[in-house]
Protein backbone atom coordinates (compact mmCIF):
# COMPACT_ATOMS: atom_id res chain seq x y z
CA UNK A 1 0.00 0.00 0.00
CA UNK A 2 1.86 3.36 -0.78
CA UNK A 3 1.87 6.31 1.38
CA UNK A 4 -0.75 8.26 -0.32
CA UNK A 5 -3.71 5.09 -0.03
CA UNK A 6 -2.54 4.46 3.42
CA UNK A 7 -4.10 8.21 4.25
CA UNK A 8 -7.16 7.92 2.08
CA UNK A 9 -7.96 5.00 4.32
CA UNK A 10 -6.89 6.71 7.46
CA UNK A 11 -8.62 10.75 7.19
CA UNK A 12 -12.12 9.41 6.99
CA UNK A 13 -11.75 8.67 10.28
CA UNK A 14 -9.80 11.25 11.91
CA UNK A 15 -11.96 14.40 9.90
CA UNK A 16 -10.21 17.77 10.15
CA UNK A 17 -11.05 21.02 9.07
CA UNK A 18 -9.23 22.11 5.66
CA UNK A 19 -9.13 25.17 4.14
CA UNK A 20 -8.97 25.28 0.10
CA UNK A 21 -8.11 29.14 -1.52
CA UNK A 22 -9.40 29.18 -4.36
CA UNK A 23 -11.73 26.54 -4.38
CA UNK A 24 -14.11 27.31 -7.64
CA UNK A 25 -11.14 27.09 -9.46
CA UNK A 26 -9.98 24.12 -11.39
CA UNK A 27 -7.04 22.60 -8.63
CA UNK A 28 -8.85 23.79 -5.88
CA UNK A 29 -12.12 22.38 -6.91
CA UNK A 30 -10.78 18.74 -6.70
CA UNK A 31 -9.03 19.15 -3.90
CA UNK A 32 -12.63 20.33 -2.52
CA UNK A 33 -14.60 17.07 -4.22
CA UNK A 34 -12.15 14.36 -2.98
CA UNK A 35 -11.64 16.32 0.95
CA UNK A 36 -15.40 16.07 1.09
CA UNK A 37 -15.62 12.70 -0.08
CA UNK A 38 -12.91 11.58 2.44
CA UNK A 39 -15.77 12.75 5.18
CA UNK A 40 -13.26 16.09 5.80
CA UNK A 41 -14.41 19.54 6.84
CA UNK A 42 -13.84 21.95 4.37
CA UNK A 43 -13.85 25.78 4.39
CA UNK A 44 -13.45 27.61 0.81
CA UNK A 45 -12.42 30.84 -0.25
CA UNK A 46 -13.17 31.93 -3.73
CA UNK A 47 -13.46 35.84 -5.53
CA UNK A 48 -14.39 33.98 -8.56
CA UNK A 49 -12.23 35.73 -10.43
CA UNK A 50 -11.45 32.77 -12.62
CA UNK A 51 -13.01 30.09 -10.42
CA UNK A 52 -16.76 29.22 -10.97
CA UNK A 53 -19.99 28.53 -9.22
CA UNK A 54 -20.45 25.98 -11.40
CA UNK A 55 -17.46 23.88 -10.56
CA UNK A 56 -19.03 24.22 -6.87
CA UNK A 57 -22.38 23.01 -8.18
CA UNK A 58 -21.06 20.00 -10.20
CA UNK A 59 -18.97 19.06 -6.62
CA UNK A 60 -22.08 19.37 -5.12
CA UNK A 61 -23.39 16.79 -7.41
CA UNK A 62 -21.12 14.26 -6.62
CA UNK A 63 -21.60 14.35 -2.70
CA UNK A 64 -23.85 13.24 -0.61
CA UNK A 65 -26.01 15.22 1.58
CA UNK A 66 -23.54 15.13 4.19
CA UNK A 67 -20.78 15.50 2.75
CA UNK A 68 -21.77 18.85 0.94
CA UNK A 69 -23.11 19.80 4.67
CA UNK A 70 -19.50 19.80 5.69
CA UNK A 71 -18.59 22.55 3.32
CA UNK A 72 -18.60 25.89 4.15
CA UNK A 73 -17.92 28.72 1.39
CA UNK A 74 -16.77 32.22 1.97
CA UNK A 75 -16.93 34.93 -0.72
CA UNK A 76 -14.14 37.00 -0.65
CA UNK A 77 -10.52 37.89 -1.87
CA UNK A 78 -6.89 37.19 -0.97
CA UNK A 79 -5.80 40.12 -1.58
CA UNK A 80 -8.12 41.49 1.45
CA UNK A 81 -6.59 40.64 5.05
CA UNK A 82 -9.81 40.36 6.70
CA UNK A 83 -10.92 37.64 4.37
CA UNK A 84 -8.16 35.60 4.70
CA UNK A 85 -8.25 35.80 9.00
CA UNK A 86 -12.19 34.44 8.57
CA UNK A 87 -11.23 31.96 6.24
CA UNK A 88 -8.11 30.57 8.30
CA UNK A 89 -10.39 30.76 11.85
CA UNK A 90 -10.06 27.17 12.99
CA UNK A 91 -8.93 25.73 10.41
CA UNK A 92 -6.15 22.87 10.40
CA UNK A 93 -4.76 22.58 7.40
CA UNK A 94 -4.34 25.25 4.62
CA UNK A 95 -4.33 23.98 0.93
CA UNK A 96 -3.22 27.77 -1.05
CA UNK A 97 -4.25 27.68 -5.00
CA UNK A 98 -5.56 31.27 -5.18
CA UNK A 99 -3.69 32.99 -7.97
CA UNK A 100 -3.96 34.65 -11.21
CA UNK A 101 -2.03 32.00 -13.45
CA UNK A 102 -1.09 32.46 -16.76
CA UNK A 103 1.99 33.85 -18.90
CA UNK A 104 0.27 36.02 -21.25
CA UNK A 105 -2.34 37.24 -18.44
CA UNK A 106 0.89 38.63 -16.27
CA UNK A 107 2.52 39.78 -19.36
CA UNK A 108 -0.72 41.91 -20.06
CA UNK A 109 -1.35 42.50 -16.79
CA UNK A 110 1.64 42.47 -14.11
CA UNK A 111 0.19 45.03 -11.39
CA UNK A 112 -2.66 42.64 -11.08
CA UNK A 113 -0.58 39.24 -11.12
CA UNK A 114 1.57 40.91 -8.57
CA UNK A 115 -1.03 42.35 -6.53
CA UNK A 116 -3.04 38.38 -6.53
CA UNK A 117 -0.17 36.55 -6.53
CA UNK A 118 2.31 38.00 -3.84
CA UNK A 119 -0.07 40.66 -2.02
CA UNK A 120 -2.55 37.71 -1.79
CA UNK A 121 -0.24 34.97 -0.26
CA UNK A 122 1.31 37.37 2.17
CA UNK A 123 -2.00 37.83 3.23
CA UNK A 124 -2.34 34.06 3.36
CA UNK A 125 0.77 33.86 5.29
CA UNK A 126 0.05 35.87 7.89
CA UNK A 127 -3.28 34.85 8.71
CA UNK A 128 -2.33 31.28 8.83
CA UNK A 129 0.95 31.86 11.06
CA UNK A 130 -1.55 34.07 13.33
CA UNK A 131 -4.38 31.21 13.65
CA UNK A 132 -1.58 29.10 14.17
CA UNK A 133 -2.39 26.23 11.94
CA UNK A 134 -0.99 22.73 11.50
CA UNK A 135 -0.22 23.29 8.32
CA UNK A 136 0.35 25.61 4.93
CA UNK A 137 0.68 24.04 1.53
CA UNK A 138 0.92 26.08 -1.68
CA UNK A 139 0.53 26.31 -5.22
CA UNK A 140 4.39 27.09 -6.31
CA UNK A 141 5.05 26.74 -10.11
CA UNK A 142 7.09 25.00 -12.74
CA UNK A 143 7.97 28.59 -14.52
CA UNK A 144 10.34 29.29 -11.39
CA UNK A 145 12.80 27.34 -13.31
CA UNK A 146 12.97 30.14 -15.74
CA UNK A 147 15.66 29.70 -18.33
CA UNK A 148 18.02 27.18 -16.78
CA UNK A 149 18.75 24.79 -19.45
CA UNK A 150 18.64 21.38 -17.47
CA UNK A 151 16.56 18.73 -17.41
CA UNK A 152 15.13 17.33 -15.54
CA UNK A 153 14.09 20.28 -13.52
CA UNK A 154 15.33 19.39 -9.48
CA UNK A 155 14.33 21.52 -7.11
CA UNK A 156 17.33 23.61 -6.19
CA UNK A 157 18.59 24.44 -9.60
CA UNK A 158 16.52 27.46 -11.15
CA UNK A 159 17.19 30.39 -13.91
CA UNK A 160 15.85 33.85 -14.26
CA UNK A 161 12.34 34.15 -14.30
CA UNK A 162 11.04 34.56 -17.79
CA UNK A 163 7.99 36.27 -16.72
CA UNK A 164 6.14 38.72 -14.22
CA UNK A 165 3.78 35.12 -13.21
CA UNK A 166 7.30 33.41 -12.70
CA UNK A 167 8.72 36.51 -10.66
CA UNK A 168 5.60 36.14 -8.56
CA UNK A 169 5.46 32.70 -8.16
CA UNK A 170 9.36 32.40 -6.90
CA UNK A 171 8.83 35.84 -4.44
CA UNK A 172 6.17 33.38 -3.40
CA UNK A 173 8.84 30.61 -1.99
CA UNK A 174 11.22 33.41 -0.74
CA UNK A 175 8.77 34.76 1.46
CA UNK A 176 7.84 30.95 2.63
CA UNK A 177 11.33 30.36 3.71
CA UNK A 178 11.45 33.60 5.53
CA UNK A 179 8.19 33.10 7.25
CA UNK A 180 10.02 29.34 8.29
CA UNK A 181 13.08 30.92 9.40
CA UNK A 182 11.82 34.07 11.04
CA UNK A 183 8.61 32.85 12.70
CA UNK A 184 9.06 28.93 12.52
CA UNK A 185 6.03 28.48 10.57
CA UNK A 186 6.02 25.46 8.59
CA UNK A 187 5.31 25.89 4.61
CA UNK A 188 5.35 23.65 1.71
CA UNK A 189 5.50 24.27 -1.93
CA UNK A 190 4.39 22.42 -4.57
CA UNK A 191 5.86 23.28 -8.37
CA UNK A 192 2.95 22.28 -10.50
CA UNK A 193 4.34 21.43 -14.35
CA UNK A 194 0.73 22.03 -16.75
CA UNK A 195 -1.96 20.66 -14.64
CA UNK A 196 -4.71 18.94 -16.42
CA UNK A 197 -8.55 17.48 -15.84
CA UNK A 198 -11.72 17.73 -15.92
CA UNK A 199 -13.38 21.48 -14.59
CA UNK A 200 -10.05 23.11 -15.91
CA UNK A 201 -11.49 25.70 -18.24
CA UNK A 202 -11.33 25.55 -21.73
CA UNK A 203 -12.73 29.13 -21.83
CA UNK A 204 -11.17 32.63 -22.54
CA UNK A 205 -8.13 34.32 -23.72
CA UNK A 206 -5.78 32.64 -20.90
CA UNK A 207 -7.33 28.93 -21.26
CA UNK A 208 -4.54 26.62 -20.98
CA UNK A 209 -3.30 24.42 -24.28
CA UNK A 210 -5.08 21.19 -23.24
CA UNK A 211 -8.38 22.19 -22.43
CA UNK A 212 -8.34 24.85 -25.28
CA UNK A 213 -7.42 22.06 -28.36
CA UNK A 214 -9.83 19.96 -27.05
CA UNK A 215 -12.56 22.33 -26.99
CA UNK A 216 -11.06 23.10 -31.01
CA UNK A 217 -11.06 19.80 -32.00
CA UNK A 218 -15.16 19.31 -30.37
CA UNK A 219 -16.12 22.70 -32.21
CA UNK A 220 -14.20 21.42 -35.41
CA UNK A 221 -12.24 24.78 -35.27
CA UNK A 222 -8.40 24.95 -35.82
CA UNK A 223 -5.76 23.95 -33.37
CA UNK A 224 -2.51 26.25 -33.56
CA UNK A 225 0.65 25.03 -32.39
CA UNK A 226 3.14 27.80 -30.94
CA UNK A 227 6.62 27.10 -32.26
CA UNK A 228 7.54 24.01 -34.77
CA UNK A 229 5.61 21.69 -32.53
CA UNK A 230 8.85 19.97 -30.26
CA UNK A 231 8.11 22.25 -27.40
CA UNK A 232 7.78 19.95 -24.75
CA UNK A 233 5.76 19.45 -21.29
CA UNK A 234 5.49 17.10 -17.91
CA UNK A 235 2.06 16.97 -18.34
CA UNK A 236 0.25 16.34 -15.31
CA UNK A 237 -3.00 14.91 -14.05
CA UNK A 238 -4.76 16.72 -11.50
CA UNK A 239 -5.23 13.92 -9.67
CA UNK A 240 -1.39 13.98 -9.05
CA UNK A 241 -1.83 17.70 -7.62
CA UNK A 242 -4.15 16.24 -5.34
CA UNK A 243 -2.08 13.21 -4.09
CA UNK A 244 0.57 15.95 -3.74
CA UNK A 245 -1.23 18.26 -2.06
CA UNK A 246 -3.07 15.94 0.77
CA UNK A 247 0.26 13.78 1.37
CA UNK A 248 2.39 17.20 1.74
CA UNK A 249 -0.26 18.61 4.32
CA UNK A 250 -0.52 15.97 6.33
CA UNK A 251 3.21 14.64 6.33
CA UNK A 252 4.66 14.12 10.09
CA UNK A 253 8.03 14.07 9.19
CA UNK A 254 10.00 17.07 9.92
CA UNK A 255 12.50 16.53 7.33
CA UNK A 256 9.57 16.81 4.77
CA UNK A 257 8.05 20.64 5.85
CA UNK A 258 9.66 23.83 4.40
CA UNK A 259 10.62 22.15 1.45
CA UNK A 260 9.61 22.97 -2.40
CA UNK A 261 9.08 19.85 -4.59
CA UNK A 262 8.09 19.22 -8.00
CA UNK A 263 4.52 17.98 -8.52
CA UNK A 264 4.64 16.36 -12.03
CA UNK A 265 5.42 12.55 -13.22
CA UNK A 266 8.99 13.08 -15.33
CA UNK A 267 7.55 12.92 -18.61
CA UNK A 268 8.54 14.66 -21.64
CA UNK A 269 5.64 15.04 -24.38
CA UNK A 270 6.01 17.27 -27.14
CA UNK A 271 3.09 19.59 -28.34
CA UNK A 272 2.79 17.13 -31.54
CA UNK A 273 2.40 14.38 -29.54
CA UNK A 274 0.13 15.78 -27.19
CA UNK A 275 -1.95 16.89 -30.24
CA UNK A 276 -2.10 13.17 -31.72
CA UNK A 277 -2.88 12.06 -28.01
CA UNK A 278 -5.30 14.25 -27.61
CA UNK A 279 -7.32 13.44 -31.36
CA UNK A 280 -6.97 9.85 -30.52
CA UNK A 281 -8.71 9.93 -27.30
CA UNK A 282 -11.63 12.28 -28.76
CA UNK A 283 -12.19 9.73 -31.33
CA UNK A 284 -12.91 7.23 -28.89
CA UNK A 285 -15.43 9.05 -27.38
CA UNK A 286 -16.96 11.74 -29.94
CA UNK A 287 -16.56 12.68 -33.14
CA UNK A 288 -13.09 12.56 -35.16
CA UNK A 289 -11.01 15.19 -35.33
CA UNK A 290 -9.50 15.06 -38.87
CA UNK A 291 -8.20 18.72 -39.12
CA UNK A 292 -4.26 18.89 -39.03
CA UNK A 293 -2.68 21.92 -36.40
CA UNK A 294 -1.27 25.13 -37.62
CA UNK A 295 2.01 26.46 -36.46
CA UNK A 296 2.76 30.14 -35.64
CA UNK A 297 5.67 31.94 -33.22
CA UNK A 298 6.08 31.05 -30.27
CA UNK A 299 4.84 32.65 -27.10
CA UNK A 300 7.21 35.48 -25.12
CA UNK A 301 8.01 34.17 -21.72
CA UNK A 302 7.58 30.53 -22.96
CA UNK A 303 10.18 28.08 -21.61
CA UNK A 304 11.11 25.52 -24.50
CA UNK A 305 11.48 22.16 -22.84
CA UNK A 306 10.11 21.16 -19.50
CA UNK A 307 10.30 17.86 -17.27
CA UNK A 308 10.66 17.45 -13.50
CA UNK A 309 12.36 15.11 -11.60
CA UNK A 310 9.94 13.89 -8.76
CA UNK A 311 12.63 12.08 -6.80
CA UNK A 312 12.83 14.58 -3.89
CA UNK A 313 8.41 14.63 -3.67
CA UNK A 314 9.14 10.44 -3.76
CA UNK A 315 11.21 10.24 -0.89
CA UNK A 316 10.32 12.58 1.54
CA UNK A 317 6.52 12.65 0.89
CA UNK A 318 5.65 9.53 -0.36
CA UNK A 319 4.38 10.39 -3.50
CA UNK A 320 4.14 8.46 -6.32
CA UNK A 321 1.81 10.50 -9.49
CA UNK A 322 0.74 7.02 -11.21
CA UNK A 323 -1.62 9.05 -13.76
CA UNK A 324 0.52 9.59 -16.71
CA UNK A 325 -0.62 11.39 -20.14
CA UNK A 326 -2.68 8.93 -21.87
CA UNK A 327 -4.40 7.68 -18.81
CA UNK A 328 -5.14 11.60 -17.71
CA UNK A 329 -6.50 12.34 -21.01
CA UNK A 330 -9.00 9.26 -21.52
CA UNK A 331 -9.85 10.45 -18.15
CA UNK A 332 -10.90 13.67 -18.72
CA UNK A 333 -12.67 13.71 -21.98
CA UNK A 334 -15.99 12.39 -21.42
CA UNK A 335 -15.88 15.44 -18.56
CA UNK A 336 -15.05 17.67 -21.69
CA UNK A 337 -17.33 16.41 -24.40
CA UNK A 338 -20.15 16.55 -21.84
CA UNK A 339 -19.41 20.32 -20.52
CA UNK A 340 -18.99 21.62 -24.00
CA UNK A 341 -22.49 19.93 -25.03
CA UNK A 342 -23.88 21.42 -21.80
CA UNK A 343 -22.90 24.64 -22.70
CA UNK A 344 -24.49 24.78 -26.33
CA UNK A 345 -20.96 24.96 -27.65
CA UNK A 346 -21.42 22.14 -29.80
CA UNK A 347 -24.72 20.73 -31.46
CA UNK A 348 -26.46 18.66 -29.08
Amino acid sequence: MTAYEELLAHLPHTPRTWLVTGCAGFIGSNLLETLLKLDQRVVGLDNFATGHQRNLDEVRSLLAPAQWDRFRFLQGDIRNLHDCRAAVEGVDHVLHQAALGSVPRSLADPITTDGTNIGGFLNMLVAARDAKVRSFTYAASSSTYGDHPGLPKVEDRIGKPLSPYAVTKYVNELYADVFARSYGFSCIGLRYFNVFGPRQDPEGAYAAVIPRWIAAMIQDEGVFINGDGETSRDFCFVQNAVEANLLAATTTSEGARNQIYNVAVGDRTTLKELFEALRDSLASHSAPYRKEPEYRELRPGDVRHSQADVGKARRLLGYRGMFRLAEGVNLSMPWYVAFLRSTNSIET
